[in-house]
C-alpha cells in the first residue's frame, strides 16, 4: 500500500498541522525567520522538503516513512561549520570543521528527519543541521529545528510526511 505524500504546516505559535491533526511543535529560540542565519537559533520559514529519516537502531526498530531511512553510527555527525567545505552535511567523525555529533546520549536524534534547508545548493552561513526530531520532554525550544514528542514524530511519519510548510517569520 502506498501513502500518500502528506505536507504538515508549521505554525510560529508551535502547532504542527497534518491532515487536521494538531500536534505541539518545539520550534528555534530564536523564533521563525526568513533569513536564517548560522547561530541564531531561528526555525526558517519556507517550504522544507524532509529528504530523508536518520534513526539510532540501537534504541528504535526501523520508523515506517515515505522517505529514505538510514541507522546513524557512532562516528556519524553534521557539519555546521560555516567555514568548512562539508557544511550543512553529514560527516563522519572525528572531523576538523565545527559540528554536532549525531549519535547522541539523549534520545533527542533517535529519529532525525533530514529537512531540506539550504542544502541545494548549501550557501555557507546561512543555516545547517535544521531537522525534524524527538523534542526534550518540557517541549523547550530548540537551536532551530523543528522537534515533536516521540509518539507524535512517529505519527507524523508514519502518516507520509514529505513537507513542512514553516509560516510565519
Amino acid at each position: 500500500m502506498t501513502r500518500r505524500m502528506a505536507q504538515a504546516i508549521v505554525h510560529p505559535d508551535g502547532r504542527l498541522v497534518l491532515r487536521g491533526q494538531v500536534f505541539r511543535a518545539a520550534l528555534g529560540r530564536g523564533g521563525v525567520r526568513t533569513d536564517k542565519r548560522e547561530g541564531d537559533g531561528a526555525t526558517p520559514s519556507g517550504s522544507l522538503p524532509l529528504r530523508r529519516v536518520l534513526y539510532r537502531a540501537d534504541r528504535i526498530s526501523p520508523q515506517r516513512c515515505r522517505v529514505p531511512l538510514e541507522p546513524i553510527a557512532p562516528d556519524d555527525g553534521w557539519c555546521d561549520d560555516p567555514a568548512h567545505h562539508d557544511y550543512n552535511r553529514q560527516i563522519h567523525l572525528p572531523h576538523e570543521g565545527r559540528h554536532e555529533v549525531l549519535w547522541r546520549p539523549d534520545a533527542l536524534y533517535d529519529i532525525v528527519g533530514v529537512l531540506g534547508w539550504n542544502d541545494a545548493p548549501v550557501e555557507p552561513g546561512r543555516g545547517s543541521a535544521i531537522f525534524l526530531h524527538i523534542a526534550r520532554p518540557d517541549c523547550a525550544p530548540t537551536q532551530g529545528c523543528i522537534s515533536l514528542a516521540p509518539h507524535d514524530l512517529r505519527t507524523v511519519l508514519a502518516a507520509g510526511l514529505s513537507e513542512l510548510l514553516v509560516l510565519g517569520g
